[in-house]
């Protein structure tokens, strides 16, 4: 195991995104020192590079593989895991979700793609001031802190970010295979809820329309 490793492992490092100037706070001597370890232990596989100035162990050295909803939290600190993404990992969609999609605090989209870890969308969405958390939880995934949606917030975040209309409840049960099951969870005080989260008419009358289809009058 390289120098560089070790040092991490010792300052309870092993397990975390690990930033520039925390190596800089690491590695004692030189830049130029400090340049040559980190680049050695990426050509050994040791170290990965997810974005300029974050670093993350190998999974050998590590306790527990990083979860990807928590290396998006690393991407764009602040985001929240939603869309597709968060409706698999609740169990509402049957299909395997490949890329990581998140929404983003900020005004523009990313997009990270890393050989090791996969792929990880940002997208922003125009929610009200003060609503851009409401319905996404706080969670622990495998030891891990990270920022999910819940479903219904999820699947109104999908119908705000496509420009969806209204069309019936088709596009959810057969476009995205959403039962109709999973939706009667949907409450009405998840309802009043989203009403207040987005900017959007087009949302708020999906929102309206979907509340008639589940008895939320």
């Amino acid at each position: 195991m390289q120098t560089l490793i070790n040092e991490l492992a010792q300052r309870g490092l092993a397990n975390r995104v690990v930033t520039d100037s925390q190596l800089a706070r690491v590695l004692t001597g030189s830049d130029q020192r400090r340049y040559h370890l980190v680049n050695r232990a990426m050509k050994a596989g040791e170290l990965h590079r997810l974005k300029r100035g974050l670093y993350l162990i190998d999974a050998r050295f590590r306790d527990y593989p990083a979860h990807p909803f928590a290396l998006a939290q690393a991407f764009v600190p602040a985001s929240y895991v939603s869309f597709e993404t968060s409706l698999a990992h609740h169990g509402w969609i049957p299909e395997a979700v490949r890329t990581v999609a998140s929404v983003t605090p900020g005004a523009k989209s990313f997009e990270y793609e890393s050989k090791v870890f996969g792929r990880f969308t940002f997208q922003p969405l125009a929610t009200e001031p003060g609503h851009f958390l409401e319905l996404v939880d706080h969670v622990q995934v495998d030891q891990q802190a990270a920022l999910v949606a819940q479903p219904a917030r999820a699947l109104l975040d999908l119908v705000c970010e496509r420009k969806v209309e209204w069309q019936g409840m088709k596009w959810i049960i057969e476009g995205l295979r959403i039962e109709t099951e999973s939706l009667r969870k949907i409450t009405s005080a998840d309802v009043r809820t989203l009403a207040l989260t987005y900017k959007q008419k087009r949302v708020k009358d999906f929102l309206n329309s979907l509340a008639k289809e589940l008895g939320h009058d």
